[in-house]
C-alpha cells in the first residue's frame, strides 16, 4: 500500500452529520430486524428487513442531512428512545447486532445502547444489552448478577459516529469496534433465546432495563439484529464507511515524540483510540526494534536515521504513516560527562532545611562523588544538620566530581542552612481536602481551621473556596494530603491529579489516567510554590491516585505510597486491579523508582498511616464490592509495622473498620489529639455524608468508636488534618 502522511487528525464526520445511506447488501436470508432510520416524521420506525419489526418512537427527532434521504434519528438523553417489538430474540441460538451511533459528549451516567430483555422493579431480569461505559456487551438470564460479558473496558469515544457490532453463536461471543474485533468471550453459556425463555417484553433503542440509569443522549443511523453470527468480513463490509475514516483518524493520532534525536526506547503504540490494531515495520531493526527497543550506534559510528511505517487495521480498512527517528550514537566519555554535569541540581539550595538529594550517578552512565568543606552540617550523602534554634544560618559548600573513564568534570554548589526553629505545642488544627466532582470546583483544594483546639469542629476558610488550585494535567486535584517536615518548619502538599466533573470517565481515569502527582511546598502554610507535577508511576501504570507521605528517620528520606492498577498489555485491557505503590524521595523533585508494597491479589487504594511509639499502623481501603463472601469490601483494613522499609512485613491487626456506623467508607485520614491520648480516624462515606470521625484511645486494639456529635465543613472528601502551631493557625486565619 501507498504510505500517506497526516498532517492533523481527521474528522470526516462533523458533529451535524449521519453517515451515507447503507451501500453494502444484507446477506442473503437478510436481518431479523433493519431500522435505516430514513423517515421523515411520525412516530413509526420502519422495518427495512420485510419481517414487519417495525417500532415505535417515543420522543425523539428525525434529523435530516440535507440530502432528502433522511438524516437518522436524535434522542435528548431524558426521556426519548424506540420501543421494539416484543419476543425479538426467541428462537435464536445465535444472534448478531450491529449499530451505526453517535454519543453526545455530554452523555452521562450509566446507559443503554440498546436493550432486548425484560425489567423486574427497578432492574432488567434477562437481557442482552450494549453500553458505551466501558464498551461492553453483556447477556444474562436474570440480572448483573448473572452477566456474561464481552467488553473492551474502555469507553466509547463521544462526538464522534462509531460502528458498533456484537455476535454470539456456540458460546463465543465476538464485540467489534467499526470493524475490528476487540474482545471476545468463548465461555458463554446463554443463547439468546434463553432469556425470558423466549419472552422479552422491554425491548428498546435509548433506553435502559434498569429504572435508574440514564437514556442515551445521541443519534442512530443504522441498527440490525440478524438470526445467527455474521462472518467478520461482512462486519468489516458494513463498518469500512465509518471505518476508513476511524482508521485515518487513529493514524494521524499518532505521536512519538520529539524523534530527532532518539537515546532511549521508543513508545510504539498497539491500538488507537477507534479499536483499530496498529502494527510497526523498521527500516533498520537492528536499530529500532518493532517492539520499540532502541540500540544505539556506537560511539565511533555516525547516527542512524531510521523510517518507522506504522500500518493502522480497522476492519477491512488499512492505512499507513511513517516516521522518521534519528538515534543517536552512544556518548563518548566527554560527551557523557558534559551532559551529566549539566544536569546537576539541588532543590532549595538557598534555603537547606531537611536532608538533600545528592544523585551518585547520571544519566549517561558518569559516576558522581560529592564532597562538602563542612561536613558536620551537610554531609557527603546529603544528611542535614540544623544549628539548634537561635543559632546560625550555616552556608556550606558542596562539590560535585562527575567522572567517566578518563573524563571528569568539577562543580561547586554553595547551600545555605538556616537553624532550626523554637519549638512550640500545637494548639489546633489544619484541615485540607476536596468537595467532590459534582461542581466545577469541587476537584481544588480547599481548607478549614479547627475552633480552637477543638479536633471535631472546623470554619471554612476563603468562603468555602478553594484556597489552591491546579491549571496543569488534568486540571483538577483530588485527595489533598499535606505533611510536615521532620523539622517542622516546611511543608508538602501532594494529590491525585485528575478531574472527572465535565465528563464522569471513571474507566477512562483508572486505565489512562495520568502516571503523576500534584505537588506544592510552602514554609508557612499560606504563601506556596507554583505546582508541580512530577511522575511517579511505571509506564504499565493505569493512574497515580491519593499519594501520601511519610518521614522515615531509617532512610532519611520521606516514603512516598499510593493506588495505581498496573496492566500486563499495552492497551490495558488486561491485569486491572489496584497496588499500593512505594517510592522514596527527599525534596518531591527526584523519587526513586516505584515499586509494589500492597499487593492483596485485588484492589486496594488509599491507604494512611501513623506511628506511635515506634509502631506504624497502617489503614487501607478493601476496595472489593461488600457481599457474603467478601462482607470487609468497601470499608478499612489496619496493619501494624516496625519499619518502613519497602519490604517490611506488615501484620494484620482488624478489618470492617466503620462496618455498622457508615454505608461504605474511603479515604482514611488519621491524626493524635494534640490535648490526650487518643487518636481520630476519618473515613470518607462516599454517596453518603462524607468523612465521618471515630476515635480510640489505644491505637493497638484496632478498635474504632463512631463519634457522637461533630461539625466538619461542607463536603469534604479526602483530605488531611494537621496539628498546627498557635503562631500557624494566627497565620491562617489572617490569610483567608
Amino acid at each position: 500500500m501507498t504510505s500517506k502522511r497526516f498532517i492533523g487528525a481527521v474528522v470526516a464526520i462533523a458533529a451535524v452529520t449521519v453517515p451515507a445511506a447503507a451501500a453494502v447488501a444484507a446477506p442473503a436470508d437478510g436481518p431479523l430486524l433493519w431500522y435505516q432510520f430514513d423517515e421523515a416524521g411520525g412516530t413509526v420506525v420502519a422495518d427495512a428487513s420485510g419481517n414487519g419489526h417495525d417500532g415505535t418512537l417515543v420522543g425523539g427527532t428525525w434529523l435530516d442531512d440535507g440530502s432528502g434521504a433522511g438524516g437518522g434519528l436524535g434522542l435528548d438523553g431524558v426521556d426519548d428512545y424506540v420501543d421494539m417489538p416484543d419476543d425479538l430474540l426467541a428462537g435464536l441460538d445465535a444472534v448478531t447486532v450491529t449499530a451505526e451511533v453517535y454519543i453526545e459528549p455530554d452523555q452521562s451516567g450509566a446507559y443503554f445502547i440498546y436493550g432486548l430483555g425484560n425489567s423486574s422493579g427497578d432492574w432488567g431480569d434477562g437481557y442482552l444489552f450494549t453500553t458505551g461505559n466501558g464498551y461492553k456487551t453483556s447477556i444474562s438470564t436474570c440480572h448483573w448478577t448473572c452477566e456474561q460479558n464481552t467488553s473492551t473496558g474502555q469507553n466509547l469515544a463521544r462526538g464522534t459516529w462509531n460502528h458498533l457490532a456484537y455476535t454470539l453463536e456456540g458460546g463465543a461471543a465476538v464485540l467489534y469496534l467499526n470493524g475490528q474485533e476487540v474482545d471476545r468471550n468463548e465461555d458463554v453459556t446463554i443463547a439468546p433465546g434463553d432469556i425470558g425463555a423466549g419472552s422479552t417484553a422491554a425491548n428498546y433503542l435509548g433506553r435502559s432495563l434498569y429504572r435508574g440509569d440514564r437514556y442515551l443522549h445521541g443519534r442512530f443511523a443504522d441498527f440490525r439484529i440478524y438470526d445467527g453470527a455474521l462472518a467478520p468480513s461482512e462486519i468489516g463490509e458494513q463498518a469500512a464507511r465509518i471505518g476508513a475514516e476511524k482508521a485515518a483518524e487513529d493514524a494521524a493520532a499518532l505521536d512519538l515524540g520529539d524523534t530527532s534525536a532518539v537515546t532511549a526506547d521508543l513508545d510504539l503504540p498497539t491500538r488507537g483510540a477507534n479499536g483499530s490494531q496498529i502494527t510497526w515495520a523498521s527500516s533498520e531493526p537492528e536499530v529500532i526494534g518493532t517492539d520499540g527497543t532502541v540500540t544505539r550506534p556506537a560511539m565511533d559510528a555516525d547516527d542512524a536515521t531510521v523510517t518507522l511505517t506504522a500500518t493502522v487495521n480497522l476492519g477491512t480498512v488499512q492505512e499507513q504513516r511513517d516516521f522518521t527517528a534519528t538515534v543517536l550514537a552512544e556518548y563518548d566519555d566527554e560527551e557523557a560527562v558534559a551532559l551529566d554535569a549539566a544536569a546537576l541540581a539541588i532543590p532549595n539550595l538557598d534555603d537547606v532545611r531537611s536532608a538533600i538529594d545528592l544523585p551518585t550517578t547520571g544519566a549517561n552512565g558518569s559516576q558522581i562523588t560529592w564532597k562538602s568543606n563542612h561536613p558536620n552540617v551537610i554531609a557527603a550523602d546529603g544528611i542535614v544538620n540544623r544549628d539548634e534554634p537561635g543559632g546560625k544560618t550555616r552556608k556550606v559548600k558542596l562539590t560535585a566530581t562527575v567522572q567517566r573513564g578518563g573524563e571528569k568534570e568539577k562543580l561547586h554548589f554553595t547551600a545555605t542552612v538556616p537553624p532550626l526553629p523554637a519549638e512550640a505545642d500545637y494548639t489546633g488544627y489544619f484541615f485540607t481536602y476536596f468537595t467532590g466532582e459534582g461542581t466545577p470546583t469541587g476537584e481544588q483544594v480547599y481548607g478549614a481551621l479547627s475552633d480552637g483546639n477543638d479536633p471535631l469542629s472546623f470554619t471554612e476558610l476563603n468562603d468555602a473556596q478553594p484556597i489552591l488550585t491546579s491549571d496543569q494535567g488534568e486540571q483538577g486535584v483530588r485527595d489533598p494530603f499535606l505533611i510536615r517536615s521532620p523539622e517542622g518548619d516546611r511543608f508538602f502538599l501532594i494529590a491525585t491529579d485528575l478531574k472527572i466533573n465535565g465528563n464522569g470517565d471513571w474507566n477512562r481515569a483508572q486505565r489512562h489516567g495520568s502516571l503523576s502527582i500534584m505537588v506544592w511546598e510552602s514554609d508557612d502554610l499560606v504563601n506556596w510554590s507554583e505546582g508541580r507535577l512530577v511522575e511517579v508511576s511505571p509506564e504499565n501504570a493505569g493512574a497515580t491516585w491519593a499519594p501520601e507521605a511519610y518521614w522515615d528517620a531509617e532512610q532519611q528520606a520521606y516514603v512516598v505510597y499510593w493506588a495505581s492498577p498496573l496492566f500486563a498489555t499495552a492497551d490495558h485491557s488486561e491485569g486491572f486491579y489496584h497496588r499500593m505503590m512505594y517510592a522514596t524521595t527527599r525534596d518531591f523533585v527526584n523519587f526513586s523508582e516505584a515499586q509494589v508494597w500492597v499487593d492483596q491479589g485485588y484492589s486496594t487504594i488509599d491507604s494512611t498511616m501513623i506511628e506511635s511509639d515506634g509502631v506504624y499502623y497502617r489503614f487501607t481501603k478493601d476496595e472489593r464490592s461488600n457481599s457474603a463472601s467478601t462482607p470487609c469490601g468497601k470499608f478499612i483494613l489496619a496493619e501494624t509495622a516496625t519499619s518502613l522499609a519497602a519490604d517490611a512485613e506488615w501484620q494484620f491487626l482488624a478489618d470492617c473498620i466503620g462496618s455498622g456506623a457508615i454505608g461504605a467508607g474511603e479515604g482514611p485520614l488519621v491524626f493524635k489529639s494534640n490535648t490526650e491520648e487518643k487518636w481520630y480516624l476519618f473515613i470518607d462515606e462516599f454517596g453518603g455524608r462524607g468523612y465521618v470521625p471515630f476515635e480510640t484511645t489505644d491505637l493497638a486494639s484496632g478498635e474504632w468508636t463512631p463519634v457522637a456529635a461533630y461539625d466538619l465543613p461542607s463536603s469534604p472528601r479526602h483530605g488531611t488534618v494537621l496539628p498546627i502551631t498557635a503562631a500557624e493557625y494566627e497565620r491562617l486565619q489572617k490569610a483567608w
